[in-house]
C-alpha cells in the first residue's frame, strides 16, 4: 500500500530549488492568499496587496538562500518579506487606509454562508461592526496594526509573530495587548465589541 504524504515547505522549497516549477507552483498556491490578505489588511490597498505578493515571491525565487529554517518557518519569513514591503510602500503614500468595493463584495461573498438570511435587520448590525473593526484595525499604528492581523486575523502563536517581526515574544504579546486596548476604546460603542474576545471573534469574520 502506497501511502501519499503532503509535502511541508521545506521540501517544497528544496525541490524549487532545484529547478522543480511544480513545487513553486504548489508552494505558491499554498502561501499566496495568506500573503494577499495581509498586506491588504496591512494596507488597505488591492494595489499594494497584488504588488507585495509578487514581489515576496519574486524574492523567493531570487533569494531563496537567504531563509535560514533555524531562524522560523518558511511561512513566517514570507510574511517577513510581505511586512517588509508594505511598511515601505506605506511610508510612501500615507493615503492607504480604505478598502476598495471589490475586497468588500469577495469578503460579502465569502461569509455569506454564516450569516442568518432571514434576519435582515440583524445582517445590517453585524456588517456595521465588523466595517467599524476593519476601520479600527486600519487605523492603529502600523506597529499595533501587524500583531493584531497576524495574531487575531491569521491566528499565528506568539512565537510565529515574532519570527515574523524579528521581536521578542514578550514584545509581540506586550503590543498585541496595547493595541487590543486600543480598538476597544474606539471600538467602546459598538456592539458586540465590549471585550477583547468578542473583538477578536469579530475581526475573524474579515480575516
Amino acid at each position: 500500500m502506497t501511502l501519499f504524504t503532503t509535502p511541508s515547505d521545506d521540501e517544497l522549497l528544496r525541490r524549487m530549488s532545484a529547478g522543480d516549477e511544480d513545487a513553486f507552483v504548489t508552494l505558491y498556491r499554498r502561501r499566496q492568499g495568506g500573503i494577499y490578505r495581509f498586506a491588504l489588511q496591512m494596507s488597505g490597498s488591492e494595489a499594494v496587496a497584488e504588488d507585495v505578493t509578487q514581489e515576496v515571491f519574486m524574492v523567493l525565487i531570487g533569494e531563496a538562500g537567504n531563509y535560514d529554517p533555524a531562524k522560523g518557518s518558511l511561512s513566517a519569513y514570507l510574511y517577513g518579506v510581505a511586512r517588509n514591503h508594505v511598511l515601505r510602500a506605506l511610508s510612501r503614500d500615507r493615503s492607504f487606509v480604505s478598502i476598495g468595493d471589490h475586497y468588500e463584495e469577495e469578503n460579502e461573498m465569502a461569509h455569506e454562508g454564516l450569516i442568518a438570511k432571514e434576519d435582515p435587520l440583524g445582517d445590517l448590525t453585524r456588517n456595521e461592526v465588523v466595517e467599524s473593526v476593519r476601520q479600527a484595525v486600519t487605523a492603529l499604528p502600523a506597529h499595533y496594526r501587524e500583531v493584531v492581523i497576524l495574531c487575531d486575523l491569521h491566528e499565528m502563536s506568539y512565537v510565529e509573530a515574532a519570527q515574523v517581526l524579528g521581536c521578542a515574544v514578550g514584545t509581540v504579546r506586550s503590543r498585541l495587548h496595547r493595541a487590543r486596548a486600543l480598538l476597544i476604546e474606539k471600538l467602546r460603542g459598538s456592539r458586540g465589541t465590549d471585550s477583547a474576545s468578542d473583538l477578536v471573534n469579530t475581526a475573524r469574520c474579515f480575516a
